[in-house]
């Protein structure tokens, strides 16, 4: 059985910034191969966390599926969510570093986007799992603000509705002489591609197979025009 599933938003194959972020995370999820990374010093350990998640923004967080539920379940939902959603644009992107590790961000808010998010997380929730005291106690880490700590326990995730944010994630946490090492790197490496146009045509479904195992872009579901 597959141990989580999450709804993710992922750049089309077609998009540049998809093979540059698999070349950046040494991995590309949809085809489940590894690709050769940018000659950065330790650049397979600062990505390692990113790179078993695969390329993505998080939708609907990655979640154990409740008793009886499986993933065509879980598909029918996304279906259903995308139906709903009109395709959109996503403002041009840049390089940030929120919480401490790098990202590619939206450089403007994206009404839409939010509007997705919410949607992904309320509708497919029916579906998920009751994390477990292991679980819990990982997301709490040092601990968190009210209103997240108020999401974790109805939703199963701390940053959902008006504590999410848009980011695809590039690296872990990082050190001050890290951060003066690989976000220039970033910089240059993205340079080309985050100002392109890109439309959010399609939301996709991602799976773990095992515990510990990469996740993998099991389908890819097309929104509503």
């Amino acid at each position: 059985m597959c141990a989580r599933y999450a709804l993710y938003y992922a750049p089309a194959p077609t998009d540049p910034l998809w093979a540059l972020a698999a070349a950046w995370l040494g991995r590309d999820p949809e085809a489940d191969a590894a690709v050769a990374q940018p000659d950065l010093p330790d650049i397979a350990a600062v990505t390692a966390e990113p790179r078993l998640y695969g390329f993505h923004a998080t939708l609907k967080p990655p979640m154990r599926l409740r008793d009886g539920a499986g993933r065509d379940d879980l598909l029918a939902v996304a279906r259903a969510i995308a139906a709903a959603a009109p395709a959109f644009d996503l403002p041009p992107l840049e390089v940030a570093a929120p919480h401490g590790f790098l990202a590619l961000r939206e450089s403007r808010p994206c009404p839409p986007l939010q509007a997705l998010a919410d949607a992904a997380v309320a509708w497919a929730d029916p579906l998920r799992a009751p994390p477990d005291a292991a679980e819990l106690a990982r997301r709490r880490g040092s601990g968190l603000p009210p209103a997240a700590e108020a999401n974790l326990r109805r939703w199963g995730y701390p940053y959902v509705f008006a504590t999410w944010f848009f980011h695809l994630t590039l690296t872990r946490r990082l050190s001050s002489a890290e951060h003066a090492l690989y976000r220039p790197a970033a910089e240059a490496h993205f340079a080309d591609v985050l100002a392109l146009p890109r439309r959010v045509s399609e939301i996709c479904l991602f799976a773990q197979p095992t515990p510990g195992a990469a996740f993998i872009l099991d389908a890819r579901i097309s929104l509503a025009g």
